[in-house]
């Protein structure tokens, strides 16, 4: 068989890069036939995906930027919108701290009138002690000092006016000298 093959080829002299004549005629026609049902059948069918596609594309692309468009606006209300409530916060802790010193100063003021109400009372406290206790003073040195005396004279001094008007006078040297020993 082989042997049959290459006295074929032999006889044959042909370019191998040329087919025969025949060959060539239905190889073109074949050829010619699927070109020209891809160019009337499917070529128009692969434009017609290929626009759909460049149309759905620029079509996103568009929506995209749309979008993107709206969410930069909502960005910017969103910022703008911090911002105030950044600026309402501080104005608000601005006016507590304001609320709160003006509080701190009312109180302080309040307990500042309190203590001095406390003191002026304490302070008239203790001068009507004083007071009492000086009346009850110049009661008891007057009837020790009119006792002493009536036992030195050895008669009694009860007459009270009398009793009265030495007490007091005495008294009142006393505190003369003690204002001036002051």
């Amino acid at each position: 068989m082989i042997a049959n093959l290459v006295q074929l080829a032999a006889e044959e002299e042909q370019n191998p890069l040329l087919p025969p004549g025949p060959e060539l005629l239905v190889g073109t026609i074949a050829f010619a036939i699927v070109f020209f049902v891809f160019w009337k059948k499917l070529l128009p069918n692969i434009n017609k995906v290929l626009e759909e596609r460049r149309t759905a594309i620029e079509g996103g692309i568009e929506e995209a930027e749309s979008m993107k468009v709206e969410a930069q606006s909502v960005l910017e209300q969103y910022k703008a919108q911090l911002a105030e409530a950044r600026h309402e916060a501080a104005r608000l802790r601005q006016e507590a701290q304001e609320q709160g010193a003006a509080l701190i100063a009312e109180m302080r003021a309040e307990g500042q009138r309190q203590r001095e109400e406390i003191v002026a009372a304490g302070h008239a406290q203790i001068e009507a002690d004083r007071k009492a206790a000086a009346s009850a003073l110049r009661q008891d040195v007057g009837k020790l000092a009119t006792d002493l005396a009536g036992k030195l004279v050895g008669e009694s001094l009860e007459d009270h006016a009398r009793q009265s008007r030495v007490i007091d006078r005495f008294l009142d040297e006393l505190d003369q000298k003690a204002e001036a020993a002051r």
